[in-house]
Order: structure tokens, then sequence, then C-alpha cells
């Protein structure tokens, strides 16, 4: 019998606008449990609107956006944003605390306890490959861009989400190390059978970890398709958008 699929999140007909401008014109999208969904495009077409428009950072102007079934106007937005882990790039790791305060954030809010706190924190390190007694007390300026970028993915797992939003984590890494972490990536998020929304403009990423990629384009998706679907696909944004992307690396 095959298995049923549960909609994470849903835009239905969302528009977000500044003044007159618009970002974001009459989107639809359904955003599946289990998958790696990556929005790809230039910058400017709405790529991170979208993202934070799902932890309610912003709120549409116009249509809804829904988070296991409910619109995220009718959810607490700070319930929200806690039950979902968010990364950024450059990880956005709060300078004066150590790695395992960093770690510890949400959890600390949600008031869990010393003793949970930190055994969620060893747990995380040992997940993301850095040991407890090494890294625990040391602070973001001590680690690599590498170290901080796995400091920020344990933090957004901490509180153990279902979903996690990623804002081109790994766009600011030298290439071997930023290879190194995306094969990190889509091992744990396998392995933690997590949701993920994944924004990048570099389409060798979105082909190597998105399970589905939307190719946005103006404020709307003009592609939407598994990464083997993508590559071959006839439409005319997509060959535009790939023979930009291949002549410029």
């Amino acid at each position: 019998m095959p298995k049923e699929i549960q909609i994470i999140v849903e835009f239905r007909n969302v528009g977000f606008q500044i003044g007159a401008a618009k970002i974001l014109d009459g989107l639809n999208l359904q955003i599946e449990q289990g998958e790696t969904l990556v929005l790809l495009g230039e910058s400017g077409c709405g790529k991170t609107t979208t993202l934070k428009l799902i932890n309610r950072l912003i709120e549409p102007t116009s249509g809804e956006v829904f988070v296991e079934g409910k619109s995220t106007m009718d959810w607490d937005a700070i319930k929200l944003r806690r039950k979902i882990g968010y990364v950024l790039q450059e990880a956005g790791l709060f300078p004066h605390f150590s790695v395992e305060r960093n770690i510890a954030l949400v959890p600390s809010l949600e008031n869990w306890d010393e003793a949970k706190k930190r055994e969620r924190v060893l747990e995380m390190l040992e997940l993301i490959g850095l040991s407890p007694q090494k890294f625990a007390k040391r602070f973001p300026h001590e680690l690599s861009g590498g170290q901080r970028q796995r400091v920020g993915v344990a933090r957004a797992l901490a509180a153990n989400p279902d979903l996690l939003l990623l804002d081109e984590p790994f766009g600011a890494l030298d290439p071997i190390t930023r290879m190194n972490l995306q094969r990190e990536f889509i091992a744990l998020i396998k392995e933690l059978d997590k949701t993920a929304v994944f924004v990048t403009h570099d389409l060798r990423e979105a082909m190597f970890l998105g399970s589905r990629i939307a190719l946005m384009d103006k404020g709307r998706i003009a592609l939407l398709e598994t990464p083997e679907n993508f590559i071959k696909s006839e439409e005319l944004l997509a060959k535009v958008y790939l023979e930009t992307i291949m002549s410029a690396n």
C-alpha cells in the first residue's frame, strides 16, 4: 500500500509586496513531508521571501500560508518559529554565546531542564561531527566557517523540529568545505527524516540536494520538478537559466 503523502507547508495564491513592488505574485506550492524542496533562482526572484513567510518572519499581503494544515496567521508567531529550524548563511550564531549555549537556545526558551539540555547539546555535537570536549566551550570566532555552519545546523535541529528552513547556508564557504557539508546535510536529513526547504542560486547545489526543485522567476514558480526532470525540461525559462549558470561557471 503506497505511503500517504502529507503536506507540511502549503502556499495558496500568496502575494507579497512592498509599496507598489510585487515580490511574490500568486504563489501556489505544496511541500511534502520528508522532502528537500530547493527554491532556486537569481537574486530578487522571491526565494528568501518565500522562506520567511513559512515561519511568519513576514506576513503575506494576499493569500494564505499553511503549516501543518493551519494558517500561519492563526499560529502564535513565537511558537511557530520555535518549532521550525532556521539556518542562515554564516550560521547567524550569537557571538557572545558559547557553542553549547548557541545550540541550546531553543531548548532554553522552551524551559528544558539543565540535564536534558546538556544531553541534547552533546548529542547534537556528536551528530555534526564536532567533539563536545573540544568544541562545546568555544565561541563562534574560534571556529572555522564550516564549523560555524555545522553548529548552525545543530542549533536548528536541537529542539527536534520536523521542518528546517535553510537560506543559502553554504554560500559563503570555500568549494571543498561546501561540498563536504552538502554531503553531510543530505545524510543527516535522511537519517533524521526531516522536511527541508533550501534556498540557493546555485544550480549544482540544487541538483545535488533537492528531491524537487522550484525555479522561481519574478515572484512566481516557473518550473517545479525532480532534479532528473528539471535538467531535461524543455521549458524556455529553465533552458535560459541553465545556459546562464553553465556559462558563468
